[in-house]
Parts: structure tokens; sequence; C-alpha cells
């Protein structure tokens, strides 16, 4: 397939990792010459420098035949017109842009993007798509990390251990035994930095980073066996007031549960602007490190924080005040990757990585034929996949056990019609089954030729 990814930020450059290294003819776009060359000496990626909306520059990179153009820029405007020109000119046939004004997304306006108006064919909202993490971050108090699969039937759930933790030094196997009724499967290890598909003999230890995939039924039984209590959150402080904050709010504003949030925004005109869209959450104009604003908008009392600034440090800092405040969970909106391992240090429960989610979103669009929902675990380091079963792949009609998977790679859960089962040896995978893989990113490629969707894209 030949892709041209357009914008060779963080977004764009992880994007380029992922389609280059599963054998893609991809091209990187961008007015930055530093950046462009940053892509092409560690990717194995063309580069071409110039303003990404230009017909000469597309035409450059190979429009005339590319089969897909992914407008990730920083700039809303360019990353549409890049996507009218590619389709006006180059009849590219699929066209993702990425757009961050709220005016944009507005669903009124929803017609804006059709073939004959403006055609793009998906818009990814990082805003939009961060105030969902972060409500299912409040939605699973005890995880550091989480994300739904197989239609909202499970979900795939990161726990740090404790030393509290009842499990502790037990081997997977004996997991399995103790728990045989439970509907949950642990699918990654981070120890000591390094992240790893753990076999049946590992055992786990205090400070180590899980992630279990997990059927929703079972979601709170799994908490506890891993010690974690599942107490619902009623009173939310969100320190940021723009697009995330604003989103998130808006979202428990909607909620029946009636959850209460109030906000903290630094900048008047957007405290101004949250408090006029918002009907029962109160906005307070102050800064987010003044223990004296934290407390008045009652952190000593609430149930989280959700820290989502533009600025990390601000994010860590606001997190860690809110922690000697009282507040008994704190989750932190953190561009940085190289910053994740002080959240331990920190005492830090939980973080967004809007990188990794808008990575993820657009990874799901990509593959797009029978994969249904993809998720990037990390860094980069692991996905989770879920596709379902062809006729013609490998799995089809073989027992789990049977099947030649890679070191790095473990079921998570399948699913037969609308049942999710827990993956067991003698369990047979079908065709039409909805399987769900964790893999680390080396054994994706092989992961795809065991599902046979390399070719399915569309």
């Amino acid at each position: 397939m030949k892709v041209i990814i357009c914008g060779a930020g963080q977004v764009g450059w992880q994007i380029a990792r992922h389609l280059s290294g599963e054998k893609n003819d991809v091209t990187v776009v961008d007015f930055n010459a530093d950046l462009v060359r940053r892509a092409t000496d560690t990717l194995d990626v063309q580069g071409i420098v110039g303003f990404a909306s230009y017909p000469d520059v597309l035409a450059k990179a190979g429009a005339a035949d590319a089969d897909m153009i992914i407008a990730a820029t920083h700039s809303d405007e360019v990353n549409m017109v890049t996507c009218q020109v590619a389709h006006s000119v180059f009849s590219v046939p699929r066209k993702i842009a990425r757009l961050r004004s709220q005016s944009y997304l507005d669903a009124i306006y929803a017609d804006l993007y059709r073939r004959d108006h403006l055609p793009i064919d998906v818009v990814i909202s990082p805003e939009r798509e961060v105030a969902e993490a972060a409500l299912q971050r409040l939605a699973a108090p005890a995880t550091f990390d989480t994300e739904s699969f197989m239609g909202g039937k499970a979900q795939l759930l990161g726990i740090m251990l404790d030393e509290d933790c009842p499990v502790l030094n037990t081997p997977l196997r004996q997991l399995s035994e103790l728990f045989s009724t439970l509907r949950a499967i642990v699918v990654g290890v981070r120890r000591d930095d390094r992240l790893f598909a753990p076999d049946p003999n590992d055992q786990l230890f205090e400070g180590d980073r899980i992630y279990v995939f997990a059927h929703t039924e079972d979601l709170n039984r799994t908490l506890e066996i891993f010690g974690k209590n599942t107490r619902k959150q009623e009173r939310i402080v969100i320190v940021g007031g723009g697009n995330v904050g604003l989103g998130v709010a808006r979202a428990l504003e909607a909620r029946t549960d009636r959850m209460r949030a109030k906000i903290i925004e630094k900048n008047r005109a957007c405290a101004e602007k949250a408090a006029d869209s918002l009907e029962r959450t109160i906005v307070l104009h102050g800064d987010g490190m003044d223990m004296d604003i934290l407390l008045e908008a009652g952190i000593d009392r609430a149930d989280a924080v959700l820290a989502v600034t533009d600025d990390d440090k601000t994010n860590l800092l606001v997190s860690v005040r809110a922690k000697q405040a009282g507040c008994p969970m704190a989750i932190a909106l953190v561009n940085d990757p190289t910053l994740v391992p002080l959240m331990g240090a920190l005492d830090i429960d939980a973080f967004i990585n809007p990188r990794a989610t808008t990575v993820s979103s657009i990874l799901r669009h990509i593959r797009h034929g029978r994969v249904k929902a993809i998720y990037s675990i990390g860094d980069a380091e692991a996905e989770l996949i879920e596709a379902q079963v062809l006729s013609t792949s490998p799995l089809s009609g073989k027992l789990i056990r049977d099947i030649a998977f890679p070191e790095g790679v473990l079921v998570g859960a399948v699913m037969k019609g609308e049942k999710v089962l827990k993956p067991t040896g003698d369990l047979r995978v079908e065709e039409g089954d909805v399987i769900a893989l964790f893999a680390m990113t080396k054994d994706v490629p092989e992961v795809e030729r065991l599902l046979q969707v390399s070719v399915d894209f569309f």
C-alpha cells in the first residue's frame, strides 16, 4: 500500500514507523527539513520537504498513485486543503485528516466533509479522543490505562501492582486454576521499563505494571483479585479548561449518575468560555499549581483530579499537590513518553498519552478491513489488535494450543457471535470469530499474516 503522511511531528512519525515496519511504501511530507531528515534517517520511508497542501509537493510525493493520504500537520486548515487537493487533483481514494478546532467538529456541520464538499473520509480529533480516554480512566479508577474492545463487552486494563496485591509471587498458570471462572487474561507485563508478553510460569511482582484483558462483566472482580478497590467517582476536579477539560466536563454533565465536576483554568478568556458553555460545572479562574485554588475547588474532598493543561510538567506537579492535599486519585495528561517512568515515584495513578491515543485512532481506520480495533501500548511497544477470522486465515478451524503464535503474542479473548470467551488451549477458533491479540510490535507483521489481513485494508 502506498501512503503519504503529511506532518512529520510525533503523530506522523509514529504512524510512519508503524506502516513502514509493515513493508508499506511510505512518504513523509513536512516543511521542516529537520523533521523529514529524522524520519528518513530512522525509518524506511521517503521524505519530501515542502508544504503538504501544495499540489506540486504532493505530486513529488507520488500522490498520483497513492492509496491513502494522512494529513496530520499542526494546522487544521492545511490538513483540510491537503485532503481537498489529494481528492480533486490526484483522486486519492482514502483521506484521513486530524482536526483540532471544535468548530470544525460540531455535528451540525458534519455535511461539510461530503465528497462533493470537502472530501475527508475520516476525521480524527485528538482532543475528543483524549477526552474519551480520560472518561475511561475515570470509569476504571484503579487502572492506569484502559480501552474498550469487542463492542464494549471486553476491556484492556492497565494495573499497577502494589505490595498489598494478594496474588504476588504466584505463577500465572496457578492464577488460572485458582480463578477458573474469571474471564480475564494477563497479556502484558512491564517490569524495569521492559514490556513483555508473559508465559504461564511467569510470576507477578510488586511494582509490575500489568495489562489484563477482561470481560466487562468481570471487571470489578478482576480489579479486586489484583488488590484494587472499585470505589465510585463522584467529585472530580479538572485542572485545565481547554478543549480536553471542556470535553470531559460536558460528557460528565450529560451522564445520568450526576458526577460533579469543577474546572480550574489559568487563562481568563478560556475560563469564561468554559463557564459560558457548561451548565452545572463550576469554573474557577486561577492557577492549578496554587494550593489555595485547589482547596477552594475542594481537592481534599474530591475523588479524583484530572490534570489536562497543555504543559506536561504542570500536569505532573498539579497531580502531586492534589495527592498531598488528600485526593485519592490523580490522572495526568503527558505528551512526553520519557516522563511516564516518573509516575510511580510521584504516586500518580494514571496517565493519558495524547500521541498514543491519536495514533491508535488513526491505525484503527487504516487497518479498516477485518481489523475492528487497535490500541497502541506504551511508546508503540505493543498493540492490542481485535480482528475477525477469515476462512483463509491459518487460525481458522484450529485449537488455540495448535496455533504457532510468536513468543510475543497472547490471545486475550475470542468472541463467538455475541459471547466473549476466555481463551483456553482446547477452544477452537472458527471463521467469523472475533479474536483479540496482544502483540509486541516486532510480531505485528506475523499477526497480520495469521489473520490474512495485510491486503484487506479497505
